[in-house]
C-alpha cells in the first residue's frame, strides 16, 4: 500500500466532465499518496461535479472534497480550494491534465528537508492527435546565473508539475483573481522572489493540448501577460545586471509568443499586428530610456522575428504584391 504524505492537491474544473476522472485516477496511482484531495468545480454546466463525486471509491485513506462555486475562474477556484487544505504541501492538478506515477513522490524528495518554496520539473504535451512532445524546461535553469530572471523571462513552470510549500502561497497572498490568464505565471514569481525553488528533469506530468482551451485565447493572455510584467519587474532590480533589459527581453517574448499563436492558427496579418503592438509598448514600459536605444532594440526584435517567421514574411509580401 501507498504511503500516505502531507499533501493536499489542488485542482479546479470547468466543464471537465470528461477528463476530472482521469486526472483524480493519476492521483490515486501515486507511489505516495496525498492526505487530501480537493476539487472545485467552478461553476460548470455540466456533470463534472457528479463526475468528481464518482471517483470516491479510488481513494482510501486520502480524502476526497469536492466543492461548488459560482464561476470565477481558475484562480479563485485554487483559492478557494487553498482555503480547505490542511496539508503542509500544495500540489496542483489541472482538471484536464494528469500525473504519471511517482511524480509526487520525486516532488517531494526535491522539497523535504530543504528550505525551497516550491518545485517543479519538465512534462509531456500530448496533442488531440496522439503525438507527444517532452519539454525540457529543466535546461533553461541549470545554467541560470540567477533563476527568478529565467522564471521571469520565459517562465517554463507549468502549473500541474508544481508542488508548493502551503504557509509560502498563504503568505504570498495566492492566486490573483483579477488576471484571467497567468494567474499561475504571476504567483511562482512572487514565490521566486521571497526564496528559492528548483525545476528538476523528468516528464512526470501530461498535460492534453486543447486548442480550445485558455492558451487558444491569444490577445487575453497577452494583456495579463505584460500585467504580470508590470507586477514583478521590479523584483528584477538587485538580481539583473541590466533589470531594464531583462524586461525588455520579457516583453518582446510576449509578443512573440502571441505571433507565433497567431501564426500557427492561419492569422498572418493578426500576427504581425500582435508584433507591432511591441513598438508603442516598448515605449510606455520604458519611458526613462534612451529613445535611440529603444528604437535600436525594437529593430533587433523585428529582425529576429522575420528570421523566425520567415515563411509568414513572405506570404505577407505575396499579399501586398497581388
Amino acid at each position: 500500500m501507498a504511503e500516505t504524505t502531507d499533501v493536499s492537491v489542488i485542482i479546479p474544473a470547468y466543464r471537465n466532465a470528461g477528463t476530472i476522472g482521469r486526472a483524480l485516477a493519476s492521483i490515486a496511482a501515486q507511489t505516495r499518496l496525498p492526505r487530501q484531495v480537493i476539487v472545485v468545480d467552478d461553476g460548470s454546466d455540466d456533470a463534472t461535479f457528479e463526475a468528481a463525486e464518482a471517483c470516491r471509491p479510488l481513494f482510501g485513506d486520502t480524502r476526497l472534497s469536492v466543492l461548488r462555486q459560482d464561476n470565477a475562474g481558475a484562480g479563485a477556484a485554487r483559492n478557494a480550494a487553498i482555503a480547505q487544505a490542511e496539508g503542509c504541501w500544495l500540489a496542483f492538478l489541472d482538471a484536464d491534465d494528469e500525473w504519471l506515477p511517482g511524480k509526487l513522490a520525486a516532488s517531494l524528495s526535491h522539497l523535504e528537508a530543504t528550505e525551497l518554496l516550491f518545485a517543479s520539473h519538465d512534462m509531456e504535451v500530448l496533442s488531440p492527435d496522439g503525438s507527444s512532445v517532452v519539454f525540457d524546461c529543466a535546461r533553461h535553469f541549470r545554467a541560470a546565473a540567477d533563476p527568478f530572471s529565467a522564471l521571469f523571462l520565459r517562465g517554463f513552470v507549468a502549473t500541474s508539475t508544481v508542488v508548493a510549500r502551503r504557509d509560502a502561497v498563504v503568505a504570498a497572498g495566492g492566486f490573483e483573481i483579477s488576471l484571467r490568464a497567468a494567474q499561475d505565471y504571476d504567483l511562482w514569481l512572487r514565490l521566486a522572489a521571497k526564496g528559492s525553488f528548483t525545476v528538476f528533469a523528468g516528464a512526470l506530468t501530461r498535460y492534453h493540448s486543447n486548442p480550445q482551451g485558455i492558451t487558444a485565447n491569444v490577445e487575453r493572455r497577452r494583456r495579463c501577460s505584460l500585467a504580470v510584467l508590470e507586477r514583478n519587474r521590479s523584483a528584477l532590480t538587485g538580481r539583473a545586471v541590466h533589470p531594464w533589459l531583462v524586461a525588455a527581453q520579457r516583453l518582446a517574448v510576449i509578443h512573440y509568443e502571441a505571433a507565433n499563436a497567431l501564426r500557427g492558427q492561419k492569422r498572418p496579418w493578426a500576427a504581425l499586428g500582435a508584433a507591432s503592438r511591441l513598438i508603442p509598448e516598448t515605449f510606455a514600459a520604458f519611458p526613462h530610456t534612451s529613445a535611440m536605444a529603444l528604437w535600436f532594440w525594437v529593430v533587433g526584435v523585428f529582425l529576429g522575428y522575420l528570421v523566425q517567421f520567415d515563411t509568414m514574411a513572405a506570404r505577407l509580401l505575396t499579399l501586398a504584391g497581388q
